[in-house]
C-alpha cells in the first residue's frame, strides 16, 4: 500500500525506490518499525533488519504476492543491482587481498580503487562522477548512504551496458556464490548461539 518513493524525517532522506526501479522494501520496513515506536521487539526488528528474516515465514510466491507484482519486480531490480552488486565488490575485494597477502610487502592502490578498476575498468573517482553528472548531484568528497546505494545500482547498470556478456555472467555467478557463502556463515551463527 506504501506509495512514496522516498522521503525525508529530520535529517534521514529515505530512498525506498533507487532510479524509479529498483525497492529496497527493508528500508521501507525500517522506516515503519521507526514509526511504530518500540512495538516490534527489538529481536524481531534486529533479525528483519541485519539479516531479512521476517518474522514469520514466507515462500517467495507468497512474499510476491503480499507486496504485489509490480513492487516485486522492483525488489528483484534491487536484490540483483544493490545486493549482489554489492557482493560481487566483496568477492572481488577477497580475491584482492589474499593476493596482496602473498604479496606483502608491496605497494598498491586502495582497495576500493582497485576492485572498481577490476570490475568496471575505471576508477571510483571517475565513475563516481559520472554518476554524480548522470543524477545532477553537486560534486563533493563524500556521498550519503542512500546516494551510495544509488551509486552502486548505477555500477551495476555501467557494468550490464559495458562488460561483454560472458563477464557479466562470469561475474553474477561469482556474487551469487558469495552471497551463498554469507548465507551459509549466517546459519551456522544462529544455530551456535545459546
Amino acid at each position: 500500500m506504501w506509495q512514496l518513493p522516498e522521503e525525508t524525517i529530520g535529517e534521514r532522506r529515505y530512498c525506498y525506490l533507487i532510479g524509479g526501479e529498483a525497492f529496497d522494501w527493508l528500508l521501507l520496513a525500517e522506516r515503519l518499525i521507526e514509526s511504530l515506536d518500540g512495538a516490534v521487539p527489538d529481536e524481531e526488528r534486529e533479525a528483519l533488519l541485519f539479516g531479512g528474516q521476517t518474522p514469520i515465514d514466507l515462500e517467495a510466491e507468497e512474499f510476491k504476492a503480499a507486496i504485489g507484482a509490480a513492487k516485486h519486480t522492483a525488489h528483484l531490480n534491487y536484490l540483483y543491482g544493490v545486493t549482489v552488486e554489492e557482493a560481487l565488490q566483496l568477492a572481488v575485494e577477497e580475491e584482492l587481498h589474499k593476493e596482496r597477502f602473498a604479496q606483502c610487502g608491496t605497494r598498491f592502490l586502495p582497495a576500493d580503487e582497485e576492485v572498481c578498476r577490476r570490475i568496471y575498468g575505471k576508477e571510483q573517482k571517475e565513475l563516481l562522477e559520472r554518476f554524480r553528472e548522470e543524477q545532477s548531484l553537486p560534486p563533493s568528497d563524500t556521498i550519503a548512504y542512500s546516494d551510495f546505494k544509488a551509486f552502486t545500482y548505477w555500477l551495476f547498470k555501467y557494468r550490464l551496458r559495458n562488460c561483454d556478456r560472458a563477464r557479466v555472467a562470469s561475474d553474477t555467478r561469482k556474487a551469487l556464490s558469495q552471497l551463498a557463502r554469507i548465507e551459509r556463515a549466517r546459519r551456522r551463527n544462529r544455530r551456535a548461539r545459546p
